[in-house]
């Protein structure tokens, strides 16, 4: 679903909403859109969360098998996205039982038992219904420390943001639906975890990230500093993506989703590069990376955070703005630039 259809879906819904911090509290809700969910269980320092969160989705590949590990990576990696731990996923299946045999169901079923086996997680049952288009994912639970979680509304201004995977992901999906050939690098990214990025977060002392999935690099930057009240700067030349992407996508090979994900962050970019490279750093993606407030060992910055904007949207939110500089020696003149621009 697009991220604006989303959210004013879920403007009005009742509950949800952090509250408290003691034990039983909801720590992280629907406030900001976050990874997932969080509940303290656990009083005083060092202190445990449950962490809860639902991913499923349509193919992005042909193959079963490598669906059911992609589908089960991008689950379990909203978990690692908070600084989690997941402990335990039941399965989500929807299948068209009249038209696809379920030995390629049992396929996708034995990749996502694959991943949850390499992530060390429990994978037991879960629900299955007879739908008209397969789907498939996952259903997590973790654990996680709850004074250090990992949230998208705890970026600060003067920090780096660092990503630890390649755009693309939708770009060469979209070329593979449409032609059949497969890219094994892009396979190999989604099929990778995001465990040792969280754990290696964690380590160097951050304290805010979010992942890199379906609203694209800029959709989720966007949301990052509008939950933290900071505008965000990123160097466009220092954003990596994988082989083939570019190419791709002037062949047109372009996710509707990403040019949807563009149009609802567009407002809120002040940009130096052209739209071709907009669309591209707005890609959805699948199984993607994520961004982590703060320097990761071995992991290249490629955007910074900027004091928070003073003006508040007509919704009660804080304002947020994202500066695009086409390259490194641009992006303090770029953020400063859009601080003047105001």
């Amino acid at each position: 679903m697009p991220p604006g259809e989303l959210e004013r879906v879920l403007a009005d819904l009742p509950g949800g909403r952090a509250a408290g911090s003691g034990v039983g509290d909801l720590l992280v809700g629907l406030e900001h859109g976050d990874d997932g969910a969080a509940v303290r269980i656990d009083e005083g320092p060092g202190g445990r969360a449950v962490i809860a969160t639902a991913d499923f989705f349509t193919p992005v590949v042909d193959d079963a098998y490598d669906w059911g590990r992609i589908a089960a990576a991008n689950a379990l990696s909203d978990v690692y996205a908070m600084g989690g731990e997941p402990l335990l996923a039941v399965n989500l299946l929807a299948w068209p039982r009249d038209r696809i045999p379920f030995e390629l169901a049992a396929e996708v079923l034995r990749g996502g038992a694959d991943i949850c086996r390499e992530a060390g997680t429990h994978l037991a049952g879960g629900h299955s219904i007879d739908d008209p288009e397969p789907k498939y994912g996952l259903a997590v639970t973790g654990f996680g420390t709850a004074d250090t979680l990992l949230r998208n509304d705890a970026a600060t201004a003067g920090s780096a943001l660092t990503l630890t995977k390649p755009l693309g992901l939708g770009i060469l999906n979209n070329r593979h639906k449409a032609t059949g050939q497969r890219f094994e690098h892009a396979v190999e990214a989604m099929t990778t975890l995001n465990r040792d990025a969280s754990r290696a977060a964690l380590a160097a002392g951050i304290r805010a990230a979010t992942d890199v999935t379906g609203f694209g690099l800029l959709g989720h930057l966007y949301k990052m500093a509008r939950a933290s009240g900071v505008t965000a700067v990123v160097d466009a030349a220092a954003v990596p993506y994988l082989a083939d992407a570019r190419e791709s996508f002037a062949q047109g090979f372009v996710p509707g989703g990403s040019r949807r994900n563009l149009d609802w962050v567009r407002p809120h970019v002040n940009s130096a590069v052209d739209d071709d490279e907009l669309v591209m750093l707005a890609d959805a993606q699948t199984s993607g990376g994520s961004w982590s407030r703060g320097s990761c060992p071995g992991t290249p910055s490629s955007a910074s955070s900027c004091p928070p904007a003073s003006s508040h949207s007509s919704s009660g939110r804080r304002s947020a703005r994202i500066a695009i500089a086409p390259a490194a020696k641009q992006v303090v003149d770029a953020g400063e630039a859009w601080h003047g621009h105001r």
